[in-house]
């Protein structure tokens, strides 16, 4: 008998059949349906597309905007690219690593969840951050502090 994540999955593979190059289209419908790419959703796509569960797994671990463990209630994304970090973002990224307790990708006790991302194209407004979908430039400790204290972390 299929698990509840078996049975969506299929479902979500089904729509897909006949795409030419599904899996990525498959694994963004999968992780928009669950927040992440459940571990049970493996199988089901590699036997579906005739591939292996390693290189479905490899295509999830290869890509940073796949998830394996769902995501915390709030998302902080920091930019890494040379623009940020020549205004003071590894000192930042430090720094929200420390607060949080977390390293990049990881999710705090509170809910925060901290991943790293390449460019936000706010180059001018260094170091920039993408708070819960919002781009927010000249991001710092205070700032920081002030978005923890807004969502009780």
């Amino acid at each position: 008998m299929a698990s509840p994540v078996e049975t969506r999955v299929g479902e979500i593979v089904a729509r897909h059949e006949g795409m030419e190059g599904p899996l990525l289209p498959i694994l963004h419908a999968v992780q928009a349906a669950f927040g992440h790419v459940p571990r049970d959703a493996l199988p089901v796509i590699a036997e579906a597309l005739n591939l292996s569960r390693a290189e479905v797994h490899g295509v999830v671990t290869f890509y940073h905007d796949f998830r394996s463990e769902p995501a915390g209630r709030h998302m902080i994304r920091l930019c890494r690219a040379e623009a940020c970090q020549a205004t003071g973002g590894d000192a930042v990224a430090a720094a929200v690593r420390d607060r949080l307790g977390v390293d990049w990708h990881g999710t705090s006790g509170s809910g925060v969840t901290l991943e790293p991302v390449f460019c936000l194209g706010l180059c001018a407004c260094g170091p920039a951050a993408l708070v819960d979908g919002e781009v927010v430039g000249r991001f710092d400790a205070a700032r920081l502090e002030a978005i923890l204290k807004e969502w009780g972390a």
